[in-house]
């Protein structure tokens, strides 16, 4: 590394807080040699690999760098018995100690350690407000804030080693005016949502997360990281709630009330705390199972956690709870780690399109959630609830892209709807939804009761028997249902002794409907399986739109308890 990099005087002295930190604990005997010995034959393979070679390639040149030698030697002398940070730590304090060296380089008066002054810290803060990435890519909140915190840990740790004895007392960080301030993901992108195939994908490699470069390997064994890390995974995908609102739960975050099992989180972001969630009993499982195994390792964790579910691994942390960062990054490494992921749709040959892997990050999870109950036809102030959103527009977008995704499974589903005979009766996009009426089994395309949105039926929903009845493939499960029912009902009817028409009536809507199911099953199972998945996917967005709604099968016309019989 070019001297410039790390600047002068102070960059040096806060290369020697990293090597000590890296290598050294306060005890450690003195290793003095010559000052000018050049350091980079001996830095080898040491922490951080490469990267520890390349910062070591400079000379002493400022009178008090001794130390800063010292440091170094013990990093390069002590060897791999040490436990040493991976590269990403490791690059990520170097980064820091870059951008703060860089920054003191131009204000006056800092070469000297023991002269910096407060507004001396507010310019490294500033320095990583503004951080790019190695790449010239602007830095995101994670990255920013994860660099500052290696940074000032590092400061930290030099005072109480007795290291950095020659740094200002001044120079130290201000909680308030020093931090990063959070960027929380802009809600109104609402079509990041992880499609739930993909979903379903990571679910089926859920074994390899926390395996790899997962952050916390320092401090937890595997078997613990890992359940650890698939709690976090299931309460991100099952609750839709922010990364830090997961990272930072109460340590007792479950309650049941009515027999209906609650989350209860707190929302940062609006200031609203001891928020309530329902979840499902295998969330809660989970939970309780992390939770069992966390009371195991009580020891073995810093004691400022005591009141979090993931509390923090080290004692360097600067919350109390579980970095997001950590959970970012640990998400990423899983993600590129799955062998094979698909997105949605195909190519021209029928072959599953690859998926754009940067689409899956922590803050998705939260759009698929609310994606997934406006799909399933959540009304509109339900899902808000459900969201915490102070704004209904912002969860209205949410159902104005669930639209958009009904509109998809129309153009496709549209080309496949059938007569009440089975027989194929496509219909433009514009007829099957303006032209027509969603009734129980089907679509209807009857005048009168288009009109009346389906609640005026001149023959009583007897669907198979009617020229208008226009059923589709995303209609099949109910049709199987509903033929179960008649069947039920004949069985009843032949119980009852009931007279011969009804009978015949039953099992001529059971021969109709059946009919209709066999030929649409024939037609899809002779289309390409990549087209056939195409049509059961659009099928199923069409099935959860119409989840939410109900039907009246027999409308009534109320009587007056008057009016003559």
């Amino acid at each position: 590394m070019e001297q410039g990099r790390l600047g002068s005087g102070v960059g040096v002295v806060l290369l020697l807080v990293f090597a000590v930190a890296l290598a050294a604990g306060p005890d450690d005997p003195p290793v003095l040699i010559a000052p000018d010995m050049d350091l980079a034959s001996a830095a080898g393979e040491g922490a951080g690999g490469e990267l520890l070679d390349q910062a070591l390639i400079m000379r002493a040149q400022a009178p008090y760098l001794e130390l800063s030698i010292r440091a170094v030697c013990l990093v390069c002398l002590l060897g791999p018995a040490l436990q040493r940070p991976g590269a990403d730590e490791f690059a990520r304090t170097l980064r820091g100690v870059e951008l703060a060296s860089r920054a003191l380089a131009h204000r006056p008066a800092t070469d000297d350690p023991a002269g910096l002054r407060y507004d001396d810290v507010t310019a490294v803060a500033d320095a990583f407000r503004t951080a790019l990435k190695l790449d010239g890519e602007p830095a995101g909140w994670n990255y920013r804030m994860s660099i500052a915190s290696h940074f000032f840990a590092l400061i930290d740790y030099g005072r109480r080693s007795g290291t950095a004895d020659t740094l200002s007392a001044a120079f130290v960080r201000d909680p308030a005016n020093h931090r990063i301030p959070e960027e929380e993901t802009n809600e109104d992108e609402i079509g990041k949502a992880i499609p739930e195939p993909v979903i379903r994908q990571l679910d089926a490699h859920l074994h390899l997360l926390g395996h790899g470069r997962a952050r916390g390997q320092r401090t937890l064994a595997p078997d613990d990281l890992q359940l650890m890390y698939r709690t976090l995974y299931i309460l991100l995908r099952d609750t839709g709630r922010r990364p830090l609102e997961i990272c930072s739960l109460p340590r007792d975050c479950l309650e049941t009330r009515n027999d209906q099992i609650c989350l209860v989180w707190n929302n940062h972001k609006a200031r609203r705390h001891r928020r309530r969630l329902p979840i499902t009993t295998p969330t809660a499982q989970a939970i309780r199972t992390w939770k069992e195994r966390r009371e195991q390792l009580e020891t073995s964790l810093p004691p400022t956690g005591a009141d979090y579910l993931f509390p923090a691994l080290t004692h360097l942390a600067t919350r109390p709870y579980l970095p997001t960062n950590y959970l970012g990054e640990t998400l990423r490494d899983w993600v590129d780690s799955i062998p094979h992921l698909h997105g949605e749709g195909t190519d021209t040959q029928g072959n599953p399109l690859p998926l754009d892997r940067s689409r899956i990050y922590a803050y998705a999870f939260r759009h698929s959630y609310a994606q997934r109950h406006a799909d399933a036809g959540t009304t509109l102030d339900v899902l808000r609830e459900l969201m915490d959103h102070k704004s209904v527009s912002t969860t209205q977008r949410y159902c104005t892209v669930s639209l958009k995704r009904k509109r998809d499974a129309v153009t496709k589903l549209a080309a496949h709807v059938v007569d009440n005979h089975g027989h194929p009766s496509p219909s433009s996009e514009t007829a099957y939804e303006l032209r027509s009426v969603t009734v129980p089994y089907g679509s209807c395309t009857e005048p009168s009761n288009v009109k009346a949105a389906g609640g005026s039926c001149p023959i009583r929903f007897q669907c198979a028997g009617c020229g208008f009845y226009r059923p589709d493939p995303s209609y099949l499960p109910a049709i199987e249902q509903h033929i179960n029912e008649l069947r039920a009902d004949r069985e009843t009817a032949l119980a009852m002794d009931a007279a011969e028409f009804v009978i015949t009536a039953l099992t001529a809507q059971i021969s109709a409907f059946q009919q209709v199911t066999d030929r649409m099953q024939r037609r899809l199972a002779a289309l390409p399986s990549a087209e056939r998945q195409e049509i059961e996917e659009a099928s199923t967005v069409l099935r959860k739109a119409r989840a939410g709604r109900t039907h009246t099968l027999l409308p009534l016309t109320p009587l007056s308890r008057t009016d003559p019989a």
